[in-house]
């Protein structure tokens, strides 16, 4: 989404071939085999019938993330916009009622959408210059913390998934999960992560959480100074979303050393500027990285990750 106000735009017709990164190719084809092949085999159509039907006109290279394929566009009016496209999933339709209801607020802002294939038409941001830009921690967690504030002080619209049901067969895992568990230690830990669950699952909370906000997902904008990107959104307790912003450039955080410190600083901040109760958050959290080694399990490991057990050694005790 990167942005180049003083540039000369090179216009390309709708109609010239849309390139397809290989990284897409590669992730569609591990995560969804043959299905995933054959999205990928119709994507140039798409994008072409998407770029002729909403009037737009390519401005840059494509780009890709992990699920996405993105286009830098103009709109008929001369607009900045990105096209992304993407496999229709049940995270695709909660981004697109996640959008519309923060409706630019904190976030960038839907311009128009494809219900059948999922599309989206995007203002275009700065995807050069992400918070992980911000050398300043203190200064990176604190913008962060406060686009977060803003995406949980609305509360979730229907249609999405609910933290409650989510708890609730995260808890129904654990006893087969713990068995996987090499080290006697780490099966205690996910016992205990599990535990601070069971004591939260009756109060979910009802907030529209973004469910992936971490540095990278908070780009430069022209509208605001930031806006983040990339929602996967549920309903539930702000509490549950911590866990992207704490674990932020972690390869990062360890090399720099006394990375308990800086969890601990980062969820002091981020539950200030949130006004979170801090047990709440704690167990919250828990939860998060009880999430997150459940996954760990299901691909087949057999040890937690090494970052979720100083994550949870460093919160405040709930």
């Amino acid at each position: 989404m990167s942005h180049h106000p003083r540039r000369r735009a090179h216009y390309l017709s709708p109609l010239e071939a849309v390139e397809i990164p290989t990284s897409l190719v590669a992730s569609y084809d591990r995560a969804f085999g043959a299905e995933g092949r054959a999205w990928i085999a119709g994507l140039p159509a798409l994008a072409a019938e998407l770029l002729e039907r909403w009037e737009l006109r390519r401005d840059g290279a494509v780009a890709a993330g992990e699920a996405s394929l993105v286009l830098p566009v103009l709109r008929r009016d001369g607009t900045r916009a990105v096209l992304k496209l993407h496999l229709p999933r049940e995270e695709t339709t909660a981004a697109l009622i996640g959008l519309r209801t923060w409706n630019g607020v904190g976030t960038v802002r839907l311009l128009d959408h494809d219900p059948d294939s999922g599309s989206m038409v995007l203002e275009r941001l700065d995807a050069t210059r992400t918070l992980t830009s911000v050398e300043d921690d203190d200064v990176a967690i604190g913008i962060l913390a406060d686009v977060q504030a803003r995406l949980v002080s609305v509360p979730a619209p229907p249609g999405l998934r609910g933290l409650g049901d989510i708890a609730t067969e995260m808890l129904e895992q654990v006893p087969r999960a713990v068995t996987a568990l090499a080290d006697p230690a780490q099966r205690q830990l996910l016992r205990g992560w599990a535990a601070a669950v069971a004591e939260l699952v009756a109060e979910p909370g009802d907030r529209l959480l973004h469910w992936d906000l971490h540095y990278g997902n908070v780009l430069a904008a022209q509208r605001e100074p930031w806006l983040a990107i990339d929602p996967e959104p549920l309903a539930g307790d702000p509490g549950f979303d911590l866990w992207p912003a704490l674990d932020s450039g972690w390869d990062d955080v360890v090399a720099k050393g006394d990375a308990p410190r800086v969890v601990r600083r980062r969820f002091d901040l981020l539950t200030e500027v949130l006004c979170l109760d801090r047990a709440r958050a704690t167990g919250w959290t828990l939860g998060r990285l009880l999430q997150n080694s459940l996954w760990d399990i299901e691909d087949g490991r057999t040890a937690l990750a090494s970052s979720s057990v100083t994550i949870a050694r460093s919160l405040p005790k709930s």
